[in-house]
């Protein structure tokens, strides 16, 4: 019964490192790059338009999609190592 409940904790601390890294990386790109950084990277021109701009409308958009992806792979993995896969 302890055995499972310390694998139970491990698991879940496991998933709220994952989470909090996901949120981290989000925010780090969406309010960084996007807002509070915008001034420092108006000079870097990339597609036509300089690359604070592109972070506010398309990069975090793309970052955001590429962290479901990411969150699924590394859950999967996570499954598998407490045996919980499908």
């Amino acid at each position: 019964m302890a055995d499972d409940k310390s694998n139970a904790a491990a698991y879940w601390k496991a998933n709220l490192r994952l989470i909090i890294g996901c949120m981290i990386v989000w925010a780090l790109v969406s309010y960084g790059f996007g807002i509070l950084l915008r001034p420092l990277l108006s000079g870097i021109p990339i597609g036509g338009t300089d690359l604070g701009f592109w972070f506010a409308q398309q990069g975090s958009i793309l970052t955001f999609i590429g962290l479901i992806f990411f969150y699924a792979w590394r859950m999967n993995r996570i499954d598998r190592k407490f045996g919980l896969g499908e």
